[in-house]
């Protein structure tokens, strides 16, 4: 079982503590949304925040390379199933314009983009399209490889996480996130094949990778591991 306290952080924002019964020593791991810290039980927080000042230039160094970079008329996204770009317009207001060339986020002139309502009112913006753009290309494209190697599931989901790609259940419905549309195309491939391949074989046993590699040429393994590795732009 286990508890949770979450403590405000100049640096870091939140410092997320969590004590689990099977944990032995302090570990420590930054995140897009805060630094998260795992103790053992009865860990007092006066020596658990003690632990993160020994650690804390270290710590900012790995946070900085995964927490959200702030959005600006310089920001851009070019892969090669989504686009988008910011860009300063003649209106009071933001709006979208999409068009063969990708997505544009037309923003007001005199747009101050320090400003923490700005930078939720763009991120939000962000994932409207990537959910938008994700529903009209990953269901026909799993619906593909489907027919193309003989699976059957029942439905497919677009949902806005960060932490799964995607998820089958038991029943064969199928859960992709909106974020797959960062990733290039051979990755995307294996993420729809892997959950496919739940939909014969749901734990990740010798012959759930038996099925894989016969449909990524042997490769599950490596692209599993390029696929952990990735980091999305945005």
């Amino acid at each position: 079982m286990a508890t949770k306290r979450v403590i405000t952080d100049p640096d870091f924002g939140q410092i997320i503590i969590r004590t689990r019964t099977t944990a032995r020593n302090i570990s420590m791991r930054t995140k897009p949304d805060g630094l998260h810290v795992t103790v053992p039980p009865r860990s007092l927080t006066t020596k658990v925040l003690a632990v993160i000042e020994d650690y804390r230039p270290r710590l900012l160094e790995n946070w900085k390379k995964v927490s959200p970079q702030p959005l600006d008329l310089n920001f851009r996204i070019e892969t090669p199933c989504f686009r988008l770009h910011l860009e300063s317009g003649k209106l009071s207001r933001f709006f979208l314009r999409s068009n063969e060339e990708g997505i544009t986020i037309i923003c007001p002139p005199d747009a101050d983009f320090s400003q923490k309502s700005i930078q939720e009112l763009l991120r939000n913006a962000i994932v409207r399209a990537l959910k938008k753009s994700a529903q009209a290309y990953l269901p026909p494209l799993l619906d593909e490889l489907a027919t193309h190697y003989g699976f059957t599931y029942k439905r497919v989901k677009i949902t806005g996480s960060k932490s799964r790609w995607g998820s089958c259940s038991a029943t064969g419905s199928i859960n992709l996130s909106c974020y797959l549309m960062l990733v290039p195309p051979h990755l995307m491939d294996y993420v729809l094949l892997h959950e496919l391949t739940h939909t014969r074989e749901m734990n990740h046993g010798p012959q759930f990778w038996a099925i894989l590699n016969e449909l990524t040429e042997g490769k599950a393994k490596s692209l599993r591991a390029e696929l952990k590795n990735f980091r999305t732009s945005f």
